[in-house]
């Protein structure tokens, strides 16, 4: 059974709908058949297992389930972990949209193992901006080649996402800085899977000013240069819903030396290369994990049979395996024109892709198990395990009502709407069908820009939801104006079009009408 999207159907996509040209289609298909290839005979049969068996701490350390180890090693081998660092630092150097079609497979195949490289990758790409030339001498190469795994070192017991309350402190020690604090949620915070691990950990410096803008950058390694253990700690791993392989790990960092990445101070504007290049793995997460649900579903209900035929053929069956088929069509495509998109566009859609693209996982998975019915409630056929997996994807790397406040806040408000108003305007003149929808948002957004704060945040996700959902069917408006589209692509497509888009309705009538519930101050009881 095939648990990835087609790699063609992807390289199609990016070239034909999204106007990828700085590699030829066949470059593409050859990457993505590759990643595929890996996904499917390497990761894909350790999903299952590494689900039951999950990840086990003692005294420490951390162990993964069997065979995790050698996938990374095989992963690393092939140059994925590189794949777009730059040629000098050991990597191949091909444009990030490439490196991102490719982690989908994997994320499909076993979402818990691609965490690993994802965090690795997004680990080079704030190196490669932020890091000095000595820095990247000495880090890069060793993460580029798999050797060392990286880590995002935020979050701490009493700030949660609300990073201007981090207490880990910095204290200086000779050319170096003794690292003090505990950090929570650290995926891959300790594994045994490589020979060592790379900490980009937030901090406070002697006399800093508080709030965000006195928050500081370090690079704190497992192991130091002299191959002593430094002091960060991997304390407990959480149990959780889903992503049972995964190590989700709390750190105590007891005086760990580490140096300074970046300027004095600007360490929360120097991780946005790292959690911005984060935001766009998860929201592929979301469309892998759409994906793989579908591919379990359609395989499912092509051999189950009801009333004498496979309940494939029953509509309302049908209706849910396209609408799956369909979320993952529309969350790749906005997730990948995010990625090639620039300056204020890539900014604004960075935060719709990922939260749009998270939510349609959750959905589609969900969706996934209702196709299998009773069966799909027990864990034997695989289906819940999808749903489980996917829910942590609207949460993590800023929960999704944050990329909402990001994009009403920044994508909206602070420009007076101008960014949102040329995409407007581009999808206006280019898709005449969708203009209904595009005056629905126009409509939206005038309404945010003039409404009361409070009434304004109460609308932020609808508003989001709405934006996501017009720019995944404009795109998929493209889909079919091409006459090569794939046949599976075409249907997808024009699902989309005919039974998601018309939620941006109801979406902006529930935003310009937002009870007194919802913008009070009240307990709730």
């Amino acid at each position: 059974m095939p648990v990835t999207a087609p790699p063609a159907e992807t390289a199609w996509l990016l070239h034909h709908v999204l106007g990828f040209d700085s590699m030829d289609e066949a470059e593409t298909l050859a990457v993505l058949e590759e990643s595929t290839k890996l996904a499917e005979g390497v990761l894909a049969p350790l999903d299952a297992p590494g689900d039951r068996a999950g990840a086990r701490f003692e005294a420490g350390q951390v162990t993964l389930p069997d065979g995790f180890p050698a996938a990374f090693h095989a992963y690393a081998a092939g140059g994925w972990v590189g794949i777009a660092a730059a040629e000098a630092h050991g990597g191949h150097g091909l444009p990030e949209v490439v490196a991102l079609a490719a982690f989908e497979p994997v994320s499909s195949a076993n979402m818990a193992f691609g965490l690993c490289p994802l965090l690795t990758q997004d680990a080079i790409k704030l190196l490669e901006t932020h890091g000095t030339a000595d820095q990247q001498t000495r880090l890069l190469r060793p993460m580029v080649e798999g050797r060392w795994t990286g880590t995002m070192c935020l979050t701490e017991p009493q700030s949660g996402s609300d990073l201007s309350g981090v207490r880990t402190r910095a204290e200086p020690d000779g050319d170096g800085y003794r690292i003090t604090g505990q950090k929570i949620y650290i995926t891959y915070g300790e594994h045994g899977m490589t020979e060592n691990i790379l900490h980009l950990v937030l901090a406070r410096l002697p006399g800093a000013p508080p709030g965000s803008a006195g928050i500081s950058l370090f690079a704190v390694p497992k192991f130091l240069p002299n191959r002593a253990r430094n002091a960060a700690i991997c304390v407990s791993i959480e149990h959780k819903l889903g992503i049972h392989a995964s190590p989700t790990c709390v750190m105590a960092f007891e005086g760990a030396l580490g140096e300074l990445v970046g300027p004095p101070h600007r360490g929360l504007a120097c991780m946005f290369a790292m959690m911005n290049a984060a935001r766009l793995g998860v929201a592929t997460q979301g469309v892998a994990v759409a994906e793989r649900a579908f591919r379990r579903a359609a395989a499912f209900a092509a051999e189950r049979r009801q009333g004498g035929a496979s309940i494939d053929q029953h509509p309302d069956v049908r209706r849910m395996l396209w609408t799956m088929r369909a979320l993952a069509l529309g969350g790749r495509l906005l997730t990948l024109y995010a990625a090639l998109a620039e300056g204020p566009r890539g900014d604004l859609l960075i935060p719709v892709a990922k939260a749009w693209s998270t939510d349609a996982g959750v959905e589609a998975a969900s969706l996934g198990i209702q196709v299998h019915g009773g069966m799909g409630f027990v864990e034997e056929t695989g289906a819940a395990q999808h749903l489980r997996d996917a829910r942590i994807a609207p949460i993590y790397e800023g929960t999704n009502g944050i990329q909402s406040l990001t994009l009403l806040r920044r994508g909206l408000l602070r420009d007076q709407g101008a960014a949102v108003a040329a995409l407007l305007d581009e999808i206006d003149a280019e898709a005449p069908a969708l203009a209904g929808a595009v005056a629905a948002i126009r409509a939206a957004a005038a309404w945010l820009r003039g409404a009361e704060p409070r009434a304004a945040e109460a609308g932020a996700s609808p508003f989001l939801q709405m934006l996501g959902t017009l720019t995944a069917g404009w795109l998929c408006a493209r889909v079919l104006a091409q006459g090569d589209a794939p046949a599976a692509a075409r249907s997808a497509a024009s699902v989309f079009l005919d039974q998601i888009v018309p939620r941006i309705g109801m979406q902006g009538a529930m935003l310009a009408a937002p009870s007194e519930a919802l913008v009070g101050a009240g307990a709730i009881a």
